[in-house]
């Protein structure tokens, strides 16, 4: 009997100390969260971290935060590399993009955090938390910049072109300036005051659907419209049969200019640890599942608009899709509403570009501080104030953001993932000379390659650029050059008609 005793006593010891441990490990866990004041007691930290953001809805905020208006120039990008050369470039960026979310959230795994200026805290000390906010910062700045520039241009011209407008006669809602501030106070501050990027699943999902109903609509243009085809005009867009034949490979002058436009194609890093954060029963496997799904998923709508673009307008599709289907007809009512449907799905991606600015300044600015309302609310008033202010009255901000760009994107996508890995897991673990430290270093090295192409051709094209044959109202190649550094190219005087949407590819 004794001995029975004293092994359910022993019984209840093991588990009662399985049972302390394992509440000590959880409590360990959720405090690498938060940081701890001097005196030993936990500060409440300004993001909460206890997720509460469904898997679809996950999947909905990051494919939003992937899916940049640049899906309107791939078909041109095909143009300029045959149908295999383009599906070979787009398989190995989609391929790197999920590869380096595996080392932010291998990362992020190792050392228990979910935020980016962490990381390059936990790396490099306080210069590399301030290096990664700025960099998300200007970078993302730079996303909600030309977004804006898309509603100024397009929306005058989409409302001109439903009410049978000859002219914008001086009216008050023609004015992009005036539309710009009504749909930044009415449609994006009251989404970018969300206190959770979660309960943005519901716009972003909605935002997809939008860019679904493009797709829809360029599968069925393909079937329409046939080739050769004659304009309302007195010329031809596809002037013979010959150039209605598709290229599986195509070199050109244009050809390495496409490659920084691929690479990137599905920048959303800003924007992963944020989403993780947010994540009920937040796990890596989970959110690489999300990311995965996500990054799959805009391969797919990528692949299909480039392929179908290309096959209806072949050789002759221009740098903005829209913009050659309107060549077609003018007063196509299905390429207005899709026009509306671009329109909106950009929108409503500003939000979700907000809120990583916003949590890198508070990192930099409050790190220690609770979470409060003023802070929140007042962060990104600021933030849409300076966006609005720089859309209205810089109109040559597209050479600023476009070196910013060629910097940031790769730093994003390429090099930080790759140093912070480097960097962060234990030599112990995995030696320099390991297998995933040296894809890590190569991984970095790709990110400088890309830096430089895209360094060179916006210089390039800064020294060149008016001497070469533009098309679409002086809209040339340059404009490709520029959707790779997350900017959009201004409208000339006297050239309304022909005002392209932007390209860029940033979430950007």
């Amino acid at each position: 009997m004794e001995l029975q005793m004293f092994s359910n006593s022993n019984n209840s010891l093991d588990r009662g100390s399985e049972k302390a441990i394992l509440e000590d490990s959880i409590s360990t866990e959720k405090e690498e969260f938060l940081p701890h004041g001097s005196a030993g007691k936990k500060k409440v930290q300004f993001t909460d971290f206890e997720g509460k953001t469904s898997f679809g809805m996950s999947v909905f905020n990051l494919s939003n935060a992937i899916m940049g208006s640049g899906i309107l120039g791939l078909s041109y990008a095909m143009s300029n590399t045959g149908v295999i050369l383009f599906l070979v470039l787009l398989t190995s960026i989609a391929i790197l993009s999920a590869y380096s979310v595996h080392l932010l959230l291998k990362c992020a795994g190792v050392v228990g955090i979910r935020a980016y200026e962490q990381l390059g805290k936990r790396a490099f000390g306080h210069p590399g938390k301030v290096l990664a906010a700025v960099i998300i910062t200007v970078h993302n700045i730079g996303a909600m910049s030309s977004y804006l520039f898309i509603v100024k241009y397009e929306m005058p011209l989409v409302i001109q072109a439903f009410l049978g407008l000859q002219s914008d006669n001086g009216e008050w809602f023609m004015n992009g300036n005036n539309l710009i501030i009504i749909v930044s106070i009415t449609i994006i501050l009251p989404l970018a005051l969300m206190k959770h990027l979660g309960y943005l699943g519901y716009t972003s999902g909605f935002s997809l659907t939008c860019m679904v109903f493009f797709l829809i609509s360029v599968i069925y243009k393909k079937f329409n419209i046939p080739c050769p085809l004659e304009t309302n005009g007195n010329h031809s867009i596809n002037s013979s049969m010959e150039e209605c034949e598709g290229k599986l490979f195509t070199i050109n002058q244009q050809t390495a200019y496409t490659i920084p436009i691929l690479a990137f194609a599905f920048v959303c890093h800003p924007e992963v640890l944020p989403i993780y954060t947010e994540l009920r029963n937040p796990t890596k496997k989970r959110m690489l599942a999300i990311a995965n799904v996500s990054i799959l998923g805009m391969f797919v709508m990528y692949l299909l608009t480039a392929i179908f673009g290309y096959l209806t307008f072949y050789s002759n599709v221009e740098a903005e899709l829209l913009h050659t289907y309107s060549k077609v007809d003018p007063l196509d009512k299905l390429v207005l509403c899709v026009r509306v449907a671009v329109l909106v799905a950009v929108t409503l991606t500003v939000p979700v570009v907000l809120f990583p600015i916003r949590r890198a300044l508070l990192q930099l600015l409050f790190p220690e501080k609770p979470f409060h309302w003023a802070r929140h609310i007042g962060i990104a008033v600021s933030l849409l104030f300076v966006v609005n202010l720089l859309v209205i009255f810089v109109p040559n901000i597209r050479d600023i953001f476009g070196i910013i760009g060629a910097t940031s994107a790769p730093s994003l996508i390429f090099i930080l993932p790759g140093l912070f890995y480097l960097r962060i897991i234990p030599t112990d673990q995995e030696p320099l000379n390991s297998r995933p430290k040296i894809q890590a270093a190569c991984f970095m090295a790709l990110g400088f390659v890309f830096m430089v192409m895209s360094m060179s051709f916006i210089v390039m094209d800064w020294v060149y650029g008016e001497n070469r044959s533009m098309d679409r109202c002086g809209f040339g190649m340059h404009s490709l050059v520029r959707q790779s550094s997350c900017d959009r190219d201004l409208p000339p005087a006297g050239c309304s008609a022909c005002t392209p949407l932007a390209l860029t590819s940033i979430s950007t």
